[in-house]
């Protein structure tokens, strides 16, 4: 079976080209993580089941009602049989959007949780670092022991104590 990315790219940049935008990023983001659970994807293969009916408990499960975009998107995913490639399309299509509109996805992971207000100025601190906007997302792992771990795209920045640690231990055996 080919890759997920290769299976991916074109759902991704055919919903992108019909106009696709923030919103439906977010409607997708909903689909992909509906699309992940494994009962889900077990009902989606019977063969008794219809594209229709599949596309009917997805849409009921998500909030809010499905944009036409989204709704015939999900449509030609379901009819070509591509409902495991939802969770990688939803990626591929939330890039594209992102790189339109400048934005880019920024995973800060940190020791601690971080409280609103300082949140707002270290992501003020990593604009100006990374020179674009950032969408940031916070996850907590207690590993790091303390600072920060910044991943935009593929640039890292780790500033954990985690690290410097590492740092000094390869230092001190080199």
């Amino acid at each position: 079976m080919a890759e997920l990315a290769t299976i991916a790219r074109p759902y991704a940049e055919a919903l992108f080209k019909a106009g696709g935008g923030a919103a439906e990023a977010e409607q997708v983001n909903a689909l992909a993580a509906v699309a992940a659970d494994p009962q889900l994807r077990q009902f989606a293969d019977n063969p008794k089941v219809r594209a229709e009916q599949v596309l009917s408990v997805m849409g009921g499960a998500i909030k809010s009602p499905l944009s036409p975009k989204v709704q015939a998107f999900l449509g030609a995913v379901l009819d070509n049989g591509r409902l495991v490639a939802l969770p990688e399309i939803a990626a591929q299509f939330q890039a594209l959007v992102n790189a339109k509109s400048g934005v880019s996805d920024a995973v800060i992971e940190s020791a601690y949780p971080i409280d609103a207000s300082a949140l707002g100025d270290v992501v003020a601190t990593l604009e100006k670092r990374f020179a674009r906007k950032l969408k940031a997302q916070v996850v907590v792992k207690p590993e790091l022991i303390g600072g920060i771990r910044v991943v935009v795209g593929d640039e890292v920045l780790d500033t954990s104590v985690r690290s410097r640690l590492e740092q000094m231990k390869t230092a001190l055996t080199a």
